[in-house]
């Protein structure tokens, strides 16, 4: 199975480069299954279903959110409309939506996908390692499902590589998204894991994380606030990563994958 997993798309343009290319990555590529993060795709801050419906008419199989995911009022309702929509599993249990769901490709392969947010130097939500080994337990990979991806939307690269052994022989992908930054340590641990520390954003690199650069710097030097964050409307690389399992559903390939824009291209 080939999956493609882009990372956190910022803005319009980048939501509007993803509708238009993937259509045709997918086939040219053979790609099984896509999942994006696109908690950052309405003007940055979160999603609207009528956003979410023009990626999933894209191709985008599942989309995950993460510590935006309540920045649009109507996803506190669409989120439980929408299986394809997945927040954080380690929100409380009374919290709209699910963070995780099995999935069907088009060749009938089932696909776990399950997304966490990390503790460190996030908002504090439940123990991700808890919720993570509840949503293995209870889908394993192999017997319940042909593969399983594990997200994890944090701040901390420690944690996330953490998360990555944690799961490491029981998942065929563990990825990190958030900082919007593509990590170059993608790579497939000793028992069969794809991970990468950070999937990186779909975005304008020529920015400050994907925002227009003014704003962030005048924050950061000045500690004042001049206006509201607007994302940066540039030229869009998507970055992410591409993975091939075996028939065990563990990882056979792992490579990065970063597309137009001003980044050095890996396609």
């Amino acid at each position: 199975m080939k999956i493609l997993f882009l990372g956190d798309i910022v803005g319009r343009a980048a939501r509007e480069a993803v509708i238009d290319e993937l259509p045709t990555l997918r086939r040219d590529k053979d790609i099984d299954f896509v999942v994006v993060n696109g908690e950052n795709a309405a003007g940055g801050f979160g999603i609207t279903e009528t956003i979410a419906n023009s990626l999933f008419d894209a191709g985008v199989d599942v989309i995950t959110l993460g510590n935006h995911v309540w920045d649009q009022r109507e996803t506190l309702t669409h989120i439980d409309r929408e299986p394809r929509l997945l927040r954080p599993a380690n929100y409380p249990a009374n919290t709209p939506g699910k963070g995780a769901g099995l999935f069907t490709t088009e060749k009938g392969e089932q696909v776990l996908i399950i997304t966490v947010q990390g503790q460190l130097y996030m908002e504090t939500l439940e123990d991700p390692f808890a919720a993570v080994e509840r949503e293995l337990a209870a889908c394993p990979l192999g017997e319940a499902t042909d593969a399983v991806i594990v997200e994890i939307h944090g701040e901390a690269s420690s944690e996330k590589m953490a998360m990555g052994h944690f799961c490491d022989g029981r998942a065929s992908l563990v990825v990190g998204t958030h900082t919007h930054v593509p990590t170059a340590d993608v790579q497939i641990f000793e028992n069969g894991t794809a991970y990468q520390t950070d999937a990186g954003m779909c975005g304008d690199y020529d920015s400050v994380i994907g925002m227009e650069k003014e704003e962030p710097m005048r924050r950061l030097m000045t500690k004042m606030r001049g206006g509201p964050f607007k994302p940066a409307m540039g030229e869009v690389t998507l970055c992410g990563l591409m993975v091939e399992t075996r028939s065990d559903g563990l990882a056979a390939t792992a490579r990065p994958f970063r597309y137009g824009g001003r980044l050095d291209q890996a396609v």
